[in-house]
């Protein structure tokens, strides 16, 4: 699974994956679903309902993989790519993860010491991922 969180610019400030073997690929496929969370997003005619939605749901499944999103309401974009082998994870836990991502955000955002737009190096945010990841894979 990778996990990625990118602001406005697309530029991303985070982005973890297991294994690291094909990094390169999960970068090309993050990149790629922003366009699609740009889609979403400026999709005409939408509810005020769906325009305070922050979870996006499935982006786009590919043959490997199936990549979700999320942006906040600062449009910062979070993205989650997951095997699609794996059946057992159902929406409910994708929203619950984007969820516990953007808490653990907000507090490296909320840090004195974060400068806004440099990558995230915080080690708290790296072990909640981390224990994220080992949960639900």
């Amino acid at each position: 699974m990778q996990t990625a969180i990118m602001i406005v610019a697309n530029y991303p400030l985070y982005i973890r994956s297991v294994p690291t073997q094909g990094e390169l690929k999960f970068h090309y496929t993050v990149h790629t679903s922003l366009d699609v969370v740009e889609e979403k997003i400026s999709g005409v005619g939408k509810a005020l309902a769906d325009q305070r939605e922050l979870y996006l749901g499935l982006l786009y499944p590919t043959e490997d993989y199936k990549v979700y999103g999320y942006m906040t309401n600062s449009k910062v974009k979070f993205v989650i790519v997951v095997d699609s082998s794996n059946t057992s994870l159902r929406d409910n836990e994708i929203r619950s993860m984007f969820r516990k991502l953007h808490n653990s955000f907000t507090d490296v955002m909320c840090n004195p010491f974060y400068n806004p737009g440099d990558p995230i190096q915080s080690k708290a945010f790296d072990s909640i991922v981390s224990t994220m990841m080992v949960q639900a894979f």
